[in-house]
C-alpha cells in the first residue's frame, strides 16, 4: 500500500491491460489457472448456499491461543486455509500474532522457527537477543517495528508500571511446523512449564556436556515457573535466574553477559548465580548475524501520500534493510469516516490486513469480474486480499478507519489503481481503451475526469458526482 510511484509506467500498464483482457479470455475458454478457477468455481456453486460465507471469503478466522498464562496471552491467526494455499499457489504464507503482556512482565528467552516482524501497537517494551558475542538491547515504543531471525535467542519484557504490551506480528515460517502450532518456539530459558530445550536429552550426555554434577543441573533446569510469560519478581513472585538479571541496570547486564556467554576459561560458580546460568545456556547460540539495527517507527514517519481524506506508507527493504530478510513489507492506512481506498492491485504480492481501529468494508473481486468477498470489518479483524485480485477499503460513516499489515515482498509494491486521477483507466484513455469499452473517445474523457482525486477517495456524500 501507500508508494504512488507510477510515472513513465503506460507501457508496463498497457501490458497489463492486456496481460487481462486475455487472462479472462482463457478463463471464458477453460483455460489453466487451477487455483483460481476452483475458487471463482466454488464460489458459484455456493451463492445462494451460504451467502454469509462468501462475505468472508478472504477473512483470516482461524484463530489459535498458544500461550495463556496470568502475566500475558499469545494468540496466532492462521495465514490461510488449503483453499487459500490453491488460490495464492506459490506465494507465502504469513501467520498473524497478538502478544498481550501484563505491566512488568517477561517473555521467556527462547528462538523460533520462524522470523518475526514486530510491530508495538500499545505499551513500551525492551527486547533483547544474541548478535555476535554480545546481548543487544533496544527500547521500544508505541508505532516500532522490529525484526528478530529465526533461530535468534531473543526475550521480551514489558517495562510500563502500568500499560499492557499490546504487539502485533507478522510470522513467516522457514520450515514445515512441528505439531499443531503454527510456529514452533525453543525456550532457553525454563524448566518444569515450559521445558527448556536441554531437557530432553539424557542425564549422562548433561552432565558431560555442561560439566556439572546433578545437583548443578537441577539448578539449570529446575526453575519452577508458571510459563512461557512470567510476572517481574515481586512480593508474590520470588526473582528467579531470569527476573533477577532484568533486575540490573542495562550497562551492568550487557557487561556481565558478555563476559558470561563469552568463550573463555572456566570460572568458579559460586555466587554467580544466573550469570553463569545465562553462560550455559546462551553460548552455544552465538552467531555470527550483521550488527542489529534500530527499530523503525511507523508514527514519526512521513506519510507516502496523505491528502483531506486519509494517508498511507508503506515501509519495505529500502527503507528499513531488517526486512529484507523475511521478504515482508508492512504498511499503515488511516482514512477519514467515509471516505475509500480507491479499487487497486497489488502486482507483486499478497496482502494482510489487520483493523487497528474503527470500522469499514473490504470488498475484494475475483479475475472473471465477480464479487468474492464483501465484508464488514471492526477492531482486530485480519483479512487477506491474493495477489492480482482487485479490491478496495471504504471507512463507515462512524469515524476514522485504520489499518496496518503485512505484504509478501520486501521490495517496492507499486500498486496499481483503476480509478481515480493517475489510475491505469487514466493513463491508458485513448482509442484502444474506448474500442474496448464500447465508447467514443469524448465519451470516455467525460466519464474518466468525473473523478479528480487520486488514491484516496472522498465519500459521495462529501464529492458528489459531476453531471456530465
Amino acid at each position: 500500500m501507500g508508494k504512488k510511484n507510477q510515472a513513465c509506467m503506460n507501457n508496463l500498464l498497457l501490458a497489463l491491460v492486456l496481460l487481462l483482457v486475455a487472462y479472462n479470455c482463457a478463463t471464458a475458454a477453460g483455460g489453466g489457472r487451477r487455483g483460481h478457477l476452483q475458487f471463482e468455481a466454488e464460489a458459484a456453486d455456493s451463492e445462494g448456499k451460504d451467502e454469509q460465507q462468501q462475505k468472508k471469503l478472504f477473512m483470516l478466522q482461524e484463530e489459535k491461543e498458544v500461550v495463556r498464562t496470568e502475566a500475558g496471552v499469545i494468540k496466532v491467526v492462521s495465514g490461510g486455509s488449503d483453499r487459500l494455499m490453491k488460490s495464492l499457489q506459490k506465494q507465502p504464507l504469513i501467520d498473524i500474532g497478538f502478544i498481550t503482556m501484563e505491566p512488568k512482565s517477561l517473555l521467556l528467552p527462547h528462538y523460533l522457527d520462524s522470523t518475526l516482524v514486530l510491530f508495538v501497537r500499545l505499551g513500551d517494551a525492551r527486547i533483547g537477543h544474541i548478535y555476535k558475542d554480545e546481548l543487544v538491547e533496544r527500547d521500544l515504543k508505541a508505532g516500532d517495528i522490529y525484526t528478530i531471525e529465526a533461530g535468534s535467542a531473543f526475550y521480551l519484557v514489558n517495562t510500563a508500571g502500568g500499560q499492557r504490551l499490546r504487539i502485533i506480528c507478522s510470522i513467516v515460517g522457514t520450515s514445515p511446523t512441528i505439531g499443531s502450532n503454527p510456529f514452533q518456539p525453543f525456550f532457553i530459558g525454563g524448566g518444569k512449564h515450559p521445558a527448556s530445550v536441554l531437557a530432553g536429552f539424557d542425564f549422562k550426555t548433561l552432565s558431560t556436556a555442561f560439566n556439572v554434577s546433578g545437583r548443578e543441573l537441577g539448578e539449570l533446569l529446575g526453575a519452577n515457573l508458571s510459563g512461557p510469560i512470567v510476572p517481574l519478581s515481586d512480593s508474590n513472585h520470588p526473582a528467579n535466574a531470569w527476573t533477577g538479571f532484568l533486575d540490573l541496570k542495562q550497562e551492568e547486564r550487557v557487561a556481565l553477559l558478555k563476559r558470561a556467554a563469552a568463550f573463555e576459561a572456566p570460572v568458579d560458580r559460586e555466587g554467580e548465580g544466573w550469570t553463569w546460568l545465562f553462560r550455559k545456556l546462551m553460548s552455544p547460540l552465538m552467531s555470527n548475524n550483521d550488527d542489529a539495527t534500530d527499530p523503525y517507527n511507523l508514527y514519526e514517519s512521513k506519510p507516502d501520500f496523505s491528502n483531506d481524506y486519509g494517508w498511507s506508507m508503506a515501509v519495505d527493504e529500502n527503507d528499513y534493510s531488517p526486512l529484507k530478510l523475511p521478504d515482508v513489507t508492512v504498511y499503515l492506512v488511516n482514512l477519514t469516516a467515509g471516505s475509500m481506498m480507491a479499487p487497486h492491485i497489488n502486482p507483486r504480492a499478497t496482502e494482510y490486513g489487520v483493523v487497528l481501529r474503527g470500522t469499514g468494508e473490504v470488498q475484494v473481486v475475483f479475475p472473471n469480474g465477480t464479487l468474492a468477498m464483501k465484508a464488514e470489518v471492526k477492531e482486530g479483524d485480519v483479512f487477506l486480499v491474493p495477489r492480482f485480485f482487485p479490491f478496495c477499503q471504504i471507512a463507515s460513516r462512524n469515524g476514522p478507519f485504520e489499518f496496518f499489515g503485512f505484504t509478501t515482498s520486501a521490495r517496492d509494491n507499486q500498486p496499481q489503481f483503476l480509478a481515480g486521477e493517475g489510475s491505469v483507466m487514466q493513463l491508458l484513455r485513448g482509442r484502444e481503451l474506448a474500442k474496448a469499452l464500447g465508447l467514443s473517445e469524448k465519451r470516455l474523457g467525460e466519464l474518466l475526469d468525473a473523478q479528480s482525486f487520486s488514491t484516496i477517495l472522498p465519500s459521495a456524500k462529501a464529492a458528489p458526482p459531476r453531471m456530465i
